[in-house]
């Protein structure tokens, strides 16, 4: 008797969507614009929707072949010179595609007012059999406070606090010999491949200026560009001014080497914030000062840009406090750290490929490959942005639904309270089966037990 898979219909709905996806945003059309055109054999478009597809299957390639489960006319060899086609522009094609998925799909949805950013961070890519790939190396993971051996995987997203898009990314090495373990090839300097390993040594934070600038030549542009620490230094954020004409939000780092000038003396961030009075009480923040960022370019000329540095405690740690800078000085304190708060997309983003997009799971030993990979994971990524604000955004309905909703608003604390208060209530509630009484009893003993504004923000639904 022959099994029937019980997920068929869904994977018929997925494929369906997938198809739509495809020909909205004529991603056919961007791959031969990047060089993945066909020469001879099949058509690239239809191995790199198996590509695709295959994460949203139950089976990898190879376990589709061993169980006969596998139905695609061309063989895993083209799969593989697809993927180490060092040939194709994966950079440009991302860029391309979500600068069509912002512009044309989620900027009608949202209103001009709205703080739309660019988020900068890099995230730790591990490599199994690293001896044998490609310009792995020995990277510092400032999640874990380790050296892993593998990348450091650089990205460049976008966000208006609802939808996240990744723009590009680069798999970075080391630039120096000795903490490069994988191996190193020769190419024609001529030649894409060459100029991708070329990116891949060079310093991040100069790297990260170039990611920013093909991203605006691909006709993407946001109001701020925020960043942790790791990339928050005078220069950087210099240049993002002056080249890319982009205000910073930035976490500062606190370090001696840093410094701001600040009533007529050159100071670090701790002696700034000893020097000036705090804040008391519970307010949002601790100290807001007026400074100013100075660098001096190639040439030797100074650079002098004012900014805003808002230092706020640190919920980790109640001694402690942060320090976030802005070069836009008319933004307030408040403003400041609630859009700093859109860099949070970025993690869920890493998040996500990792856990359940299977970003790890490559077992390619070329440079290209990984590329290509890693390419293939963010439109996944892209796809899976693009149906969940179809499902939750009303506008995109249709143009009377457009005219009736408001827009998607930026998710609260006091709304992520809520949900959570509420999921709490449901369970004790089908778990111990309470009466209505009891269990508005017990929720009022719950909120008399809050501080004032915990209390007040909260709405339970005990029926």
């Amino acid at each position: 008797m022959a099994i029937i898979s019980q997920k068929c219909e869904y994977n018929q709905e997925c494929s369906d969507r997938i198809y739509a996806f495809f020909k909205t945003f004529e991603i056919e059309k961007l791959l031969r614009c990047c060089n993945g055109a066909k020469q001879k054999g099949y058509a690239v478009i239809e191995i790199f929707r198996y590509l695709l597809c295959l994460m949203f299957s139950d089976r990898s390639m190879y376990m589709q072949m061993r169980t006969n489960r596998y139905t695609e006319d061309f063989s895993k060899n083209t799969v593989h010179r697809f993927l180490n086609n060092g040939k194709i522009n994966w950079e440009r094609f991302t860029n391309l595609l979500s600068e069509r998925i912002i512009n044309s799909f989620i900027r009608p949805l949202t209103s001009d007012e709205r703080e739309d950013v660019f988020i900068v961070d890099d995230s730790a890519y591990k490599k199994t059999g690293y001896k044998k790939t490609e310009l792995v190396a020995t990277v510092f993971d400032h999640v874990s406070m380790k050296y892993i051996k593998g990348f450091r995987m650089l990205t460049l997203g976008w966000s208006d606090g609802n939808s996240f898009v990744p723009i590009s990314h680069r798999l970075m090495s080391s630039g120096n010999d000795k903490n490069v373990i994988g191996v190193v090839e020769e190419y024609d300097k001529r030649s894409l491949s060459y100029k991708r390993r070329y990116q891949a040594r060079r310093k991040a934070t100069d790297v990260m200026i170039d990611m920013v600038k093909q991203a605006q030549k691909c006709g993407h542009y946001a109001k701020y560009i925020l960043f942790d620490s790791w990339f928050s230094c005078p220069c950087i954020v210099a240049d993002l001014k002056k080249e890319c004409d982009l205000d910073t939000i930035a976490m500062v780092k606190k370090s001696s080497k840093i410094r701001y000038q600040y009533r007529g003396e050159m100071l670090d961030i701790k002696q700034i914030y000893s020097r000036c009075k705090k804040r008391p009480g519970r307010s949002k923040y601790l100290l807001s000062v007026i400074v100013d960022v100075v660098s001096i370019n190639e040439n030797g000329d100074k650079i002098t840009i004012p900014a805003k540095i808002v230092c706020v405690r640190n919920r980790n740690k109640k001694k402690d406090w942060l320090a976030i800078i802005c070069t836009k000085t008319e933004l307030s304190e408040t403003e400041i750290i609630r859009i700093y708060g859109k860099r949070w997309d970025i993690e869920v983003f890493f998040k996500s490929c990792k856990s359940m997009l299977k970003l790890e799971r490559c077992r390619k030993l070329s440079y290209d490959a990984l590329t290509a990979y890693v390419s293939i994971v963010f439109v996944r990524y892209m796809f899976l942005s693009f149906e969940k604000r179809n499902d939750e955004d009303d506008r995109t309905i249709g143009e009377l639904m457009f005219l009736i909703y408001d827009e998607m608003q930026d998710i609260t604390f006091n709304h992520s309270m809520t949900i959570i208060t509420q999921a709490l209530f449901d369970t004790v509630t089908e778990m111990l089966n309470l009466t209505k009484e009891q269990l508005e009893a017990l929720a009022q003993h719950f909120l008399s037990h809050l501080p004032v504004y915990l209390r007040n923000s909260l709405t339970i639904s005990v029926y």
